[in-house]
């Protein structure tokens, strides 16, 4: 057992805030979860699988996160297998349930020095009524992508107009904003997407 839990703990300390190692690889052993480290997807950061029988629960995230939105996103998931252990399918997938496991995770996270202070105020605000993904909430993505590496990919809404950039393996260019979303153009056609200003996009 402890040759598992240094080894947790040497996997974890290359994804999360250090100060978060020991409590993040205590749940690993307790909860009894598989966590899978997995290529970017466009579609989540993380997800969450119940057991089948004789296997263990999963949990996997993006590789490509910054430490900050990949420990979020893992105590999101974390939250999600609490509430299973619960409650099983009979409550919503967000709903006031899990948003209790959420918080009653966060609330020895926060007590940790892990977090800037700047991401720290917006987990706070963000804890009163967590949403379906850590990373949805605007102010809070808009914080977490200050922490990104140099390389990492680009807010849609910090591009200016007319810009060519890559969505799921295919180029658009950054259009006027309507509304609440940015009008794109998918090159080589005439179809016209519409986009969140937090969609994540790499430059041409």
């Amino acid at each position: 057992m402890t040759h598992q839990v240094t080894r947790n703990q040497n996997i974890l300390a290359k994804y999360i805030p250090a100060p978060a190692v020991p409590l993040i690889s205590d749940w690993i052993y307790h909860f009894n979860f598989k966590l899978k480290i997995k290529k970017s997807r466009q579609s989540k950061y993380g997800d969450y699988r119940p057991p089948l029988p004789g296997k263990n629960h999963q949990i996997t995230i993006n590789h490509d996160l910054n430490q900050y939105a990949f420990l979020l996103t893992l105590v999101h998931e974390i939250a999600h297998l609490l509430c299973y252990e619960r409650f099983k399918n009979r409550v919503k997938p967000h709903g006031e349930e899990w948003k209790e496991c959420f918080r009653e995770l966060m609330r020895p996270m926060m007590r940790l020095p892990v977090f800037p202070d700047d991401v720290r105020q917006s987990i706070i605000t963000y804890m009163r009524d967590p949403a379906a993904s850590s990373c949805s909430d605007p102010q809070l993505m808009r914080l977490l992508k200050k922490y990104d590496k140099p390389n990492a990919k680009n807010l849609l809404e910090s591009l200016p107009d007319g810009t060519h950039f890559i969505f799921g393996e295919q180029e658009f260019r950054k259009g006027p904003k309507i509304r609440t979303r940015y009008r794109c153009f998918l090159i080589g056609t005439k179809q016209i997407y519409l986009f969140s200003g937090l969609a994540e996009v790499e430059l041409v």
